[in-house]
């Protein structure tokens, strides 16, 4: 997703003075549109703010055919790449990364200033929730990003795996007791590192554990006009929360019909 060139706001994100429906944005103006908030003061440091970046087809698909490409578009992409030139760190699930060929994240020449102005570095690192650390680790995420690779694993983690790791280049974190990892004491061993500014593109398993935690502050959907059908998972899976969390639309974009929403929590 980044920015959509030619996206319209049906409803004003607020970012550029006197934007309102039908107008076009800049990528620059998307930019602003999308900007985290201020961070907030909190014990220990800013507190973190966690937006999730998902796409859906309009019968609830967040794939076909176990990826996420065909059901998205160019102005999807562009938010895509937006979105994560503003982010600290992006967080992903280890299946999604294996799924979808992750690659460490670019630096984007349009986004330099900005980010250095906002304190920084060249690129956002990624960061790999997975209990087993079983991850290639002759894959460019670990031999040539700009930024050490972060794997969030728990105390009980493989000794030889976890060396293994480090011998890559990656940095492991603690996030968890046992094998799992606890997804509020992942947010918080990110923040600690000085990642306040975070960002995750599920997979949908792992979307599901941060709505389960009461971590997720924001979601930037996707709806893809299209429909699959099929038995593709949602965008976040798991078990469901006692009381469905509520949250307030903040903006709304549409391209060729593709909507681009932006949902914070109440």
């Amino acid at each position: 997703m980044g920015a959509a060139a030619g996206a319209r706001a049906a409803v004003p994100p607020g970012g550029p003075a006197g934007a309102g429906a039908g107008r076009d944005w800049s990528l620059a103006e998307l930019a602003a549109a999308y900007a985290y908030p201020e961070p907030g003061a909190a014990v220990g440091g800013p507190r973190p703010w966690l937006r999730a970046n998902m796409v859906s087809t309009l019968d609830g698909a967040a794939q076909h055919e176990g990826h996420s490409q065909p059901i998205s578009n160019a102005a999807d992409m562009r938010i895509f790449g937006t979105l994560r030139a503003l982010a600290d760190v992006i967080v992903v699930g280890a299946e999604t990364v294996r799924q979808e060929g992750y690659r460490p994240a670019r630096a984007r020449a349009e986004f330099a200033a900005a980010r250095t102005a906002a304190g920084q570095g060249r690129a956002p690192a990624i960061a790999i929730v997975t209990a087993g650390l079983e991850l290639d680790f002759s894959l460019p995420l670990f031999t040539s990003p700009l930024v050490p690779t972060l794997l969030l694993t728990g105390a009980a983690a493989a000794p030889d795996r976890v060396a293994a790791a480090e011998k890559a280049g990656a940095r492991v974190v603690v996030a968890g007791e046992g094998m799992g990892v606890d997804p509020a004491r992942a947010v918080r061993a990110l923040a600690e590192l000085g990642h306040t500014r975070l960002l995750t593109e599920g997979g949908p398993r792992l979307l599901g554990q941060l709505v389960a935690a009461d971590v997720l502050d924001e979601l930037c959907l996707t709806v893809a006009p299209m429909l699959t059908a099929g038995d593709a998972q949602r965008i976040a899976g798991g078990p469901a929360v006692a009381v469905p969390r509520r949250f307030e639309l903040v903006s709304l974009l549409e391209e060729d019909g593709f909507l681009f929403s932006r949902y914070r929590r109440s």
